[in-house]
């Protein structure tokens, strides 16, 4: 049985006895607090969400199934090698390698952070494909290696793979560090070992993909996918997650026609994705 189904059997087993939280030991000092719950209406407002916005965002499901839209695509991609105020701890394979500068800026801290632990070698391999140079890997590398254009991750500009300098991903140190702290920056190990049937992948060590860290942190701790969070999300619709004395209440709301009505915190502190297919995750932190 795949671990995230016990998990949500364990929940429901916990809540129907009355406990509501759950306490989840984190892989770093501190915890990560889980449990039920939506956004408290005298705290906040309803506002409008157009169709187009579920093709936009962090959390947006793009595969062999679901083809990432124009709109998907962010509108930051730089060019790493006229970016030396970005390419800080890490190399590049290739000076022809972009990506979103707020991606870079967040692997930037996460490269800092391993060299803390005495983990220093990083290279990125690729990041930001354009459609042009997607659909040549696919003609070059086949099905079994590459995804057509639209339909890889590296169209969205969020996602890299990440190498090191003194060895295969899957042996070295930079490698092993990732698969323990990655999430603590808002990425996750895209396509992981033993969820090929889910994915639609091979294992990959090398790619890695933000998300958010309330996302990740709750992706890492349950071991779910992309797929797998997106479907729990929709089966739970409210989510409330204490990270670092940080609380975030994730919520899931179907797309009904051409906009649907979503509950946000009265100020600023909210983001809004979409998951590519059906709906909008509204992600509120206090």
């Amino acid at each position: 049985m795949k671990k995230w189904v016990v998990f949500a059997f364990i929940l429901v087993i916990l809540l129907s006895y009355g406990i509501p939280q759950l306490n989840v030991k984190s892989g770093g000092e501190g915890k990560v607090n889980i449990e039920n719950g939506s956004l408290p209406s005298k705290d906040s407002q309803m506002i409008t969400v157009s169709k187009e916005q579920m093709y936009q965002g962090d959390l947006l499901l793009v595969n062999a199934d679901y083809a990432l839209h124009q709109e998907g695509i962010r509108s930051d991609v730089v060019s790493l090698s006229d970016r030396s105020d970005l390419v800080k701890g890490f190399g590049l394979l290739d000076p022809s390698i972009q990506l979103s500068q707020s991606i870079v800026k967040s692997f930037g801290k996460m490269v800092a952070g391993a060299a803390k632990d005495g983990v220093n070698h990083f290279l990125i391999n690729s990041g930001y494909r354009d459609a042009d140079k997607q659909d040549q890997l696919y003609r070059d590398m086949g099905h079994d290696y590459a995804l057509p254009a639209y339909h890889s991750e590296h169209n969205l500009g969020v996602s890299l793979d990440i190498g090191s300098t003194e060895a295969k991903m899957e042996d070295a140190k930079e490698g092993k560090w990732l698969e323990q702290h990655a999430w603590e920056y808002g990425f996750i190990l895209r396509y992981p070992k033993g969820k090929e049937e889910i994915t639609g992948i091979k294992f990959e060590p090398w790619h890695f993909r933000y998300v958010g860290r309330a996302h990740s942190a709750i992706m890492y701790q349950q071991d779910l996918t992309l797929e797998q969070y997106l479907d729990e999300l929709k089966k739970t619709k409210g989510l409330s997650i204490t990270l670092d004395n940080q609380k975030y209440t994730v919520t899931y709301y179907p797309m009904v026609g051409d906009s649907v009505t979503v509950r946000v915190p009265k100020g600023e502190h909210y983001d809004i994705s979409g998951n590519n297919y059906d709906g909008v995750i509204v992600t509120a932190y206090a």
